[in-house]
């Protein structure tokens, strides 16, 4: 594993506790030697992870749509900037640049490059580890909904066990590490 996206809020969040592992996340990322390829965003957790990186002397590429580039949100001090036509193509190209990703509390974009990443293992169309930092319990009713959706079979075990969750930056990314390619993740449908 050379490369994680990180998916997280252009938002700091109401608590401090965000920021904080964001920083924590970007000095673990350079520690582990991985470089960052997220939304090149220099605001909320997203400048904050980045900034973090950059400072602990890490790799960081990011991806943004011209439409953000222009409203002035996209972060100057990168080593790589690639600028796509939508946030589709963002997905895409971040995807394309990553071994595995890492969710960060953050809304509905968050959410959706998070659900999207899912049915793209699901489908068999990519094959990388996806893991959640549950900061603060934030994520606690979504994986409880996802939960759900096993126990009336909306989903099998090995679509749940896609998922790798933990409050702890270490674990989560020695889970990613380790992850070993698995390729079809089985039928879908009963």
């Amino acid at each position: 594993m050379k490369s994680i996206a990180v998916y997280c809020g252009s938002s700091k969040g109401s608590n401090p506790v965000y920021a904080s592992q964001a920083r924590a996340l970007g000095k673990a990322l350079v520690a582990h030697n991985l470089k960052m390829v997220y939304g090149a965003g220099n605001v909320g957790l997203m400048g904050v992870i980045a900034d973090a990186m950059l400072d602990a002397g890490g790799y960081v590429i990011g991806v943004i749509p011209d439409f953000l580039k222009e409203k002035e949100v996209c972060h100057g001090g990168l080593q790589e900037l690639v600028v796509v036509d939508s946030m589709h193509e963002r997905k895409v190209q971040m995807t394309a640049l990553s071994d595995g990703v890492i969710i960060m509390p953050g809304g509905y974009g968050t959410l959706d490059e998070l659900f999207e990443i899912l049915t793209l293992v699901q489908l068999g169309q990519e094959d990388q580890p996806i893991g959640i930092l549950n900061v603060n319990g934030y994520f606690d009713h979504l994986i409880a909904q996802v939960q759900r959706m096993h126990a009336d079979r909306f989903l099998k075990q090995i679509h749940l066990d896609m998922i790798k969750a933990s409050t702890d930056i270490e674990d989560l990314i020695t889970q990613l590490v380790a992850y070993k390619p698995k390729g079809s993740q089985g039928k879908w449908l009963d």
